[in-house]
């Protein structure tokens, strides 16, 4: 069985799905690696690091047009469809909300493709997770970003020449981005806040230090852990927490989405407006709109003095992390792919599998395609 690795070709991604530590777990379960040429040079991985842990290297599409699976972490151009066989299997970040028209294309190229996005929230997927894996990191890079922005210190500091108040950093929506923010930024010595709009969130943010803001609105918690849509009368109780806290803050940190649907408004002009001068929105959810009408992708905004960080891919300025996150996620659920033979042994009955099938026999076939138009 071949495994093949291409190089990324979207704008600006510099990760990759594979790393040298799972070229060689996947050699030892018995398949062949190949990598195209320059797809570690994001992550400072050497077409020799990958050579040295046992792969093959190839240049221009060559070494796909054999591959049983294609790795990928975002979905794979149309030369490189065009390249790989009908029977491949095709396993990475493919983007699969709100792009019906261009996985139609992509189911019709005959691959049977697996979406990560789509892994169940089950315990035995958390290893396969790599919307957690990644957001992790984009907590993180969003409060360094931030901080870099705001122009004055995020600690205390207490000197002959006077004191210097601590930074107030907001952090809205508690997922696995807004702990790591939380985290990071009473690391960073400041004084923390956050919201959500499910209650059971309030314990976590409490033992990182922070305070919980919450406003009294029905739990938004869904069963499978995500937060679902307010109703009206909700939002606009919500909106008006977040309104009389967001105009002491110095930086906010905007986590919030839906699956599936557009990210919501947390923070409108007028909040912006209410912000004081210097004060910095750091908008993690602005490739699905943005939480922040004023938020623009992968612009920085300036807003009456505010800053407004738009940054897509925030895990992916940390490349050198994500790539061997990212990369053992998906050899965590590719290895359970692979029989004790080292051949294909894809069982279309486990949970996992049916939950992050998107194509197969030319057609999509995930349910949350069924009636789209």
């Amino acid at each position: 069985m071949k495994i093949a690795v291409p190089a990324e070709t979207a704008a600006g991604e510099a990760r990759a799905a594979a790393s040298p530590d799972t070229v060689k777990a996947f050699i030892k379960k018995g398949a062949e690696v190949a990598v195209q040429t320059g797809a570690g040079a994001g992550s400072n991985i050497s077409d020799e690091d990958y050579k040295t842990a046992g792969a093959t290297i190839f240049k221009g599409t060559e070494g796909m047009k054999d591959a049983d699976i294609i790795l990928s972490v975002r979905r794979p151009s149309a030369a490189i469809l065009k390249a790989i066989p009908k029977s491949a299997i095709v396993v990475g970040g493919l983007e699969p909300y709100g792009a019906k028209a261009d996985l139609d294309t992509f189911a019709k190229s005959g691959v049977t493709a697996f979406a990560m996005e789509l892994m169940p929230r089950i315990s035995r997927a958390q290893s396969m997770d790599i919307l957690s894996s990644q957001a992790n990191l984009a907590g993180y890079k969003a409060v360094i970003d931030g901080a870099a922005y705001f122009g004055r210190a995020l600690p205390m500091m207490m000197t002959a020449a006077g004191t210097v108040a601590a930074a107030k950093v907001f952090v809205m929506g508690v997922g696995v981005a807004g702990l790591q923010a939380i985290a990071t930024a009473r690391r960073l010595g400041a004084i923390v806040s956050a919201t959500d709009v499910r209650k059971a969130t309030e314990e976590q943010v409490k033992s990182l230090g922070a305070k919980f803001v919450f406003a009294d609105v029905a739990d938004a918690a869904t069963s499978g852990g995500y937060a679902k849509e307010l109703s009206d009368e909700d939002k606009a109780r919500q909106a008006k927490l977040v309104a009389d806290h967001v105009k002491n803050q110095d930086i906010v940190i905007t986590t919030a989405l839906i699956p599936g649907r557009p990210a919501p408004v947390l923070i409108t002009q007028a909040m912006v407006e209410s912000m004081k001068p210097g004060s910095v929105i750091v908008d993690l959810a602005v490739e699905r709109g943005g939480n922040c009408p004023l938020s623009k992708p992968d612009e920085i905004v300036n807003h009456k003095g505010v800053s407004i960080i738009g940054t897509l891919n925030l895990a992916g300025k940390l490349a050198g992390n994500a790539t061997p996150l990212f990369s053992k996620n998906l050899f965590n659920f590719v290895s359970g792919m692979i029989g004790a033979d080292g051949k294909l042994a894809i069982d279309y009955n486990d949970e996992l599998v049916k939950g992050t099938l998107i194509t197969k026999d030319g057609g999509l076939v995930h349910a949350m395609y069924q009636g789209a138009k």
